[in-house]
């Protein structure tokens, strides 16, 4: 029997965000298709991992769903970017940036399953064959976050990350873990002061 899945209303506060007022939030352990890199994001190899993502991702749900086991949507990307050695992530500074790529899954998808569409992918995309071998299915549990919308081309997030560590400590946390941006808007399709990112900080 086809089970039908609902992630962003079962994880609708972690997609909704005010572009005036921060808040927090508690992120649970959840699972998802990932892939590490790093370097600066305008470049080609960057671009051939988003697109090798989101096909494994798309393989993956229409294979679960012609097969009669899931029905889900596929989710935003999500991306963690930090530079190693440094506290705090530099918007600035893209050739030292190291990212991970994600696309949330459902709870319910297994390895084989992965395993099984990665496979798919592979026979379908073979110029994407060695990218697509790196993704993961990986488990990742954020905990206690700020986030907030950001509404813009994403190289003018640096003011709206400041008024995130700024909230962060005026609630007496301290920023830490990896930047975390969700892209609501596809880049291809909105002028760059239109793209909407929810920006993610987890804190202690």
């Amino acid at each position: 029997m086809l089970t039908k899945i609902d992630l962003r209303s079962e994880f609708k506060t972690l997609f909704r965000a005010s572009r005036k007022n921060p808040v927090l939030l508690e992120v649970p352990e959840l699972q998802y298709l990932t892939l590490h890199g790093r370097g600066d994001p305008n470049g080609a190899d960057f671009q051939l991992s988003v697109n090798a993502l989101y096909s494994l991702a798309y393989t993956l749900r229409f294979r679960l769903k012609k097969r009669g086991e899931l029905e889900y949507s596929v989710m935003p990307l999500e991306g963690l970017w930090w530079m190693p050695g440094h506290a705090t992530f530099d918007p600035q500074r893209s050739d030292d940036w190291h990212w991970t790529l994600m696309i949330l899954q459902p709870s319910e998808i297994s390895g084989q399953q992965v395993a099984d569409a990665l496979a798919e992918a592979c026979a379908k995309k073979p110029e994407l064959e060695t990218i697509l071998r790196a993704v993961r299915l990986e488990s990742f549990r954020e905990g206690r976050c700020a986030q907030m919308l950001h509404v813009g081309s994403y190289a003018t997030e640096g003011s709206t990350i400041e008024k995130l560590h700024h909230f962060i400590r005026a609630a007496g946390g301290r920023p830490t873990g990896n930047h975390h941006e969700i892209y609501l808007s596809d880049p291809r399709r909105s002028t760059p002061e239109k793209l909407k990112t929810i920006l993610r900080q987890p804190y202690e």
